[in-house]
Order: C-alpha cells, then sequence, then structure tokens
C-alpha cells in the first residue's frame, strides 16, 4: 500500500504542466500569426462537419441548403492534408474573414462572421482556392502559390473589387480567389483536381498552367 501510495504520488509530480498560449495583442497581424502558427489554440476549433459550425448559432437550420457543398469540399480539403478551424474573431484583424497559411496548410474561418451561411460559403470557397493555388505551384507541401486560371479570364468586377482592398502586388492570386469565393462549384472543382493529382491534366478535369508557372513547374520536375 505504501509502495502504490508512493508510486501515484511520483506520477502526480511529474505530470506536464499546462503551458500558457504566448501573450499578444489582439485584433492584430501579430495575433493571427501567432494563430497560424498554432502557438495560440484558445478558442480555436477544428472542424469536422458542418455541425461544428451550426451548433455555434441560433439559425442552424439555416446551414442545411449549403452542406452538401461545404462536406465535398471539407473531404477533399482532408484528403490533401489541410485542416479547417473555426477561431474567435480576437485573431483577426478588423473586417478579416478568414485565413490561410500556405506553410501549414490549414485556414481559419473568423467565428464572428461565419453565422450567415452564404458568408461562411464565401470565406470557405476562397480559402479553399487559396489551398487549390498552393497545389497548382507543384504541391500543397510547399510555401508557394500559384495562379490558376489567365488573369484575362477573370471577370472585370471581381478584379476592380479586389484592386481597391488589396495591395497591387496581391490582386493576380485574389481576385479569382474573389471570384471563386461567390461562385458555386468553382473550388469544389479546383480541389478536386489537387486532391486527385490531376491538377494539370486538363482532359482529366484540371487546369493548364500559365505560360510562367508551367516555366516553373516544368524547372522544378513537376511535369514534364
Amino acid at each position: 500500500m505504501k509502495l502504490r501510495t508512493l508510486l501515484l504520488g511520483l506520477s502526480l509530480m511529474i505530470v506536464p504542466p499546462v503551458m500558457a498560449q504566448p501573450k499578444v495583442e489582439y485584433f492584430t497581424p501579430d495575433a493571427m500569426g501567432c494563430m497560424l502558427l498554432q502557438e495560440c489554440t484558445e478558442d480555436v476549433k477544428e472542424v469536422f462537419s458542418m455541425l461544428d459550425i451550426s451548433k455555434e448559432y441560433d439559425n442552424w437550420e439555416e446551414f442545411t441548403n449549403v452542406t452538401a457543398e461545404f462536406h465535398g469540399m471539407l473531404a477533399l480539403l482532408n484528403q490533401m492534408g489541410v485542416k479547417v478551424y473555426l477561431a474567435d474573431q480576437k485573431y483577426f484583424p478588423v473586417g478579416h474573414r478568414g485565413a490561410y497559411h500556405t506553410v501549414s496548410n490549414n485556414f481559419y474561418l473568423n467565428k464572428a462572421f461565419m453565422h450567415r451561411p452564404h458568408v461562411l460559403m464565401s470565406v470557405m470557397r476562397h480559402e479553399g482556392w487559396h489551398a487549390a493555388q498552393d497545389c497548382m505551384a507543384g504541391t500543397i507541401d510547399n510555401s508557394m502559390i500559384a495562379i490558376i486560371l489567365p488573369e484575362e479570364n477573370v471577370p472585370p468586377l471581381w478584379r476592380e473589387m479586389v484592386e481597391k482592398t488589396y495591395p497591387k502586388s496581391a490582386v493576380p492570386w485574389e481576385s479569382e480567389a474573389k471570384w471563386a469565393g461567390l461562385t458555386e462549384g468553382m473550388t469544389l472543382k479546383a480541389l478536386d483536381a489537387c486532391a486527385n493529382g490531376k491538377m494539370w491534366d486538363v482532359e482529366a478535369g484540371g487546369y493548364e498552367p500559365t505560360p510562367m508557372t508551367r516555366d516553373w513547374l516544368v524547372k522544378n520536375g513537376y511535369i514534364k
């Protein structure tokens, strides 16, 4: 009995302490960086199904109409190794609805905006498109992204909207992501091409790389 008590006492002594997350100023890029690096995990929950989203809000029944597309994207993202999280708004700069991290390949939805199904799907498609852009750059395991469609294919409306809110250098990537975010099924198709290894196979439903992207892919041995 004494030995058992002693061993129990030792086991309690070696339980590692719960590490506090770094102190950051919320609603700033630093806070978002802390979340993207997975150093800030408080009030950040992984999403496994639409239930993880809808149960957070009183209007859960309104999510029914978008569940099929949502689950389709989520399944393909998981197949690609991308995880989706629902996070407290404190980790986002004011106005940011979502963020994709090209290194970890995870993306985060701002809980403050996801109570409206159409907003949820817009952000899900937008950030999912960035994951597909990551894939277009050769493999989702690198930190590069490439545009998927020729710039002239993007409707002027979306490009003009993006030019008003993003730096000039980000416009090519963000304008097509904006288009995808507001177009049902567009991101789903791109994720399917990535997840099933046909990103550059046009006949199989993939995409013809732009000339610069093709040069990159050939130079780095992704395609011949």
